[in-house]
């Protein structure tokens, strides 16, 4: 079987980790590729199938997607590929050309192997890239040329709004994927604890990656603009042991982040305070981890303010914290800038992919 697995742009490799530790548990045959066809924010898993031993001792298959979705903390979706293929020259040509391309492409696939005739379905379209065709024709195209083939051995219902079966299509510059999306229209990254949404909060997914980034061994840890408290909620949901601290300096977001913490089951394990990350030493004598997303862009109003922000964190970080620190931000030279006057050593880089932007990912100590 084959799994195309979509994750956050920038965090391929630590996805692709946990993957991997995903199934080792499951003692099966596997293979984890990034960047399949070179397509960013993608893996490619192929593994053999997996079995389990029921209560009454019968071998049972066990479902790789449900077991992805239920135990990934950095995937977004878990899709049954179909199919890929690259498609030379797609972004130029004219749309007749490229969608037609695409229908006898799918027209020539075994859909009925991957679905039952009598199961209703819908087509979800994914398109990235410049391209004289829009989602919304791929979706058509994609669905007439299933519909067409699953005629052949019965009659196929279409149900767009609560189909049994989510096929995806996705076209990525040159790059085509199908598959059978078994996530659902609700990417696995909007997690149900959500109750209260900062105006930027951060993928669940890439809090994740922060944590695997910074290693966190069981100390103590702060995220000190913790906003929702979306690393902290995910921290703890991992079942870590550690003191978790979260500093926040607008009220209304505290108290948000304490209704999201409530809402996952985690606010016995999450110690939140309203307060100045500027003036850090005020509120902890020391801390071994230090994770955040700090403020940029909208999130900060004007943005002349950021070099001063950064320079009296860092500051003030310097004084506190005894190991590691991991922060994201788009403001590189600010900074950077901060990181170097007040003694931190930059120890990795990254650009990671959100909320539409390329942010700096840096590990320092």
């Amino acid at each position: 079987m084959k799994f195309l697995l979509t994750t956050s742009q920038g965090i391929e490799d630590i996805a692709g980790r946990e993957v991997a530790s995903l199934m080792e548990r499951l003692g099966v045959p596997f293979r984890v590729e990034e960047k399949p066809l070179g397509v960013e924010g993608r893996l490619l898993l192929e593994a053999d199938k997996a079995y389990y031993t029921d209560e009454k001792g019968r071998k049972r298959e066990l479902s790789i997607a449900t077991y992805l979705n239920e135990s990934s903390r950095l995937l977004h979706r878990v899709i049954l590929e179909i199919a890929s293929e690259r498609f030379e020259g797609i972004g130029e040509e004219e749309p007749e050309t490229a969608l037609k391309r695409i229908k006898e492409f799918v027209s020539s696939l075994p859909i009925e192997r991957f679905v039952k005739v009598s199961e209703s379905f819908a087509v979800r379209p994914f398109r990235k890239g410049e391209h004289k065709i829009t989602s919304v024709e791929i979706a058509r195209t994609v669905g007439e040329a299933i519909f067409e083939r699953l005629s052949r051995f019965g009659s196929p219902r279409v149900n767009l709004d609560h189909p049994a079966v989510i096929f995806r299509a996705e076209l990525v510059g040159e790059v085509f994927f199908l598959g059978i999306d078994t996530t659902g229209d609700s990417s696995l990254h909007k997690r149900p604890w959500r109750v209260y949404n900062h105006p930027a909060h951060l993928k669940a997914s890439i809090a994740n990656a922060l944590i695997e980034l910074v290693e966190p061994d069981g100390r103590s840890f702060i995220d000190p603009f913790c906003g929702s408290g979306t690393i902290l909620i995910e921290l703890a949901l991992r079942g870590y042991e550690g003191r978790i601290i979260g500093l926040e300096k607008y009220r209304k977001h505290i108290r948000g982040a304490e209704m999201n913490a409530l809402a996952a089951g985690v606010l016995d394990r999450i110690e939140f305070i309203h307060g100045d990350a500027t003036k850090l030493s005020q509120y902890v004598e020391s801390v071994d981890f230090a994770v955040s997303n700090l403020p940029y862009g909208l999130k900060i109003g004007r943005k002349s303010m950021i070099p001063r922000l950064y320079m009296a964190f860092f500051g003030e970080l310097s004084k506190v914290l005894e190991k590691r620190g991991v922060f994201i931000t788009t403001e590189k030279k600010a900074i950077e800038k901060a990181i170097t006057e007040n003694g931190f050593k930059i120890k990795h880089h990254r650009l990671i992919g959100h909320g539409g932007l390329m942010v700096h990912t840096y590990v320092v100590e």
